[in-house]
């Protein structure tokens, strides 16, 4: 974290502190046994966040959550390399739900960690053997589905909003539907309906869409196209000339007609959190949501999204971890970023009024919540002042007596 960044924002330093020591304590609690060490590692590898995010659940239920997310990035990773012919792929993927229960299976793809989680796929196999059937079945069963729903779209080009609904359901929803499967085998947690979890894997998958354009689009060997065609063709004759300096006004638009697409689960998503019992769980799931959110604000209206990489700072990902704890802070969370996301509209945007339409529908959820004024938003300056006079006490420890003697000396009397 730049130093910068903690003098503009000295809240944020006290809560990544803290996050920072929860992260050490998650690396000394990893298993000892070699194939459930490896997925712990490779989780933190391949996402620290979603991993620090599942410490909090039960053993047993992380145990799956942890073998899910793996199965679910795999999978993933064979779907996202496009080096892989189509012959190979499609048939991989629509097997992958057998391969699972095979400990001896793998495919070498991808790059970097996920090339390490295909070469040695193995770990997870056999770790998912060792999972009760209860939570097997669920993570078959969404793999068998998700494969084939990532082999339909290999054939298929995202032409309308329909297909980009379909899309992110198959790689997404069913992720979201998966998980609170798992919540409901544990005993931890009712079922909830299908439309509800697929509203916040879509909420989220659609957040990643929109904030990895360029990345997406600059893949080799060939580029990944997730922006439906009935969208970007509004402003542009090809999805590759939006990064184009030439077409930055009509880029923006079209990043804010995408923006106010995603927004349209935001609703859904809350009545989703607001039915999750176990603290634990609600917080495994609000976590990423609050984090989604405050994306969305960053992206919205932000050129930088076809530029390079944008996301939200550490200290302020730190915070969201911090205090979401329960259900007013989501409302708290999201009526703030929905303010953020107001005070940047353009009205002179085609999509303005449908994009002001959808925030003043989110705002209006939270504030008839009548949970808001309950919120614990904590001030850190007190721990903050502590925290500065202890690192003080121990550099002037450190530093060698002459120059302690210097420093006393040097300091005027108040």
């Amino acid at each position: 974290m730049m130093m910068g960044e903690i003098v503009r924002h000295p809240n944020e330093l006290y809560p990544l502190m803290k996050l920072l020591i929860v992260a050490k304590q998650a690396e000394k609690e990893t298993p000892s046994q070699p194939n459930w060490r490896f997925c712990y590692l490779m989780l933190h590898n391949i996402s620290r966040s979603f991993s620090l995010v599942i410490q909090q659940l039960p053993l047993h239920l992380r145990d799956a959550v942890c073998v899910f997310y793996l199965v679910l990035r795999a999978l993933d990773t064979v779907e996202d390399d496009t080096s892989i012919a189509r012959e190979i792929k499609v048939p991989i993927l629509i097997a992958f739900h057998r391969h699972i229960y095979n400990h001896q299976w793998h495919f070498s793809c991808g790059i970097n960690a996920y090339k390490d989680l295909m070469d040695q796929f193995h770990h997870v196999s056999t770790a998912f053997l060792e999972l009760g059937k209860n939570y097997q079945e669920v993570i078959e069963d969404i793999t068998m589905r998700m494969g084939e729903g990532m082999a339909k779209f290999i054939n298929k080009e995202i032409e309308t909003i329909d297909d980009y609904e379909e899309y992110c359901h198959f790689v997404a929803g069913l992720a979201g539907l998966g998980l609170s499967k798992l919540f409901h085998a544990s005993g931890k947690e009712d079922l909830a309906p299908d439309s509800l979890p697929n509203a916040v894997g879509l909420f989220l998958q659609k957040t990643n869409i929109i904030r990895d354009y360029l990345e997406d689009i600059n893949e080799v060997p060939k580029c990944r196209m997730y922006w439906p065609r009935q969208i970007w063709s509004k402003y542009v004759n090809k999805l590759e000339y939006l990064k184009l300096e030439e077409n930055s006004v009509k880029a923006v638009q079209c990043l804010n007609d995408m923006v106010t697409n995603a927004l349209s689960h935001v609703e859904d998503c809350l009545v989703c959190l607001s039915t999750l019992r176990d603290p634990a769980i609600f917080r495994s799931c609000a976590i990423p949501q609050v984090m989604a959110i405050g994306t969305l604000a960053m992206c919205y209206n932000n050129i930088k999204v076809f530029r390079g990489v944008v996301k939200m700072r550490r200290g302020l990902s730190a915070k969201v971890f911090d205090q979401t704890r329960t259900m007013s802070d989501v409302y708290g969370a999201f009526s703030h970023f929905s303010c953020i996301l107001k005070s940047k509209v353009d009205n002179n945007d085609p999509n303005a009024t449908n994009t002001l339409k959808r925030i003043e529908a989110i705002m209006k959820t939270c504030s008839d919540s009548g949970t808001m004024h309950k919120r614990n938003k904590p001030s850190y300056i007190p721990t903050l002042i502590i925290v500065f006079f202890v690192i003080v006490a121990v550099l002037l420890a450190y530093l060698p007596a002459k120059r302690t003697w210097t420093l006393v000396l040097m300091t005027p009397l108040q």
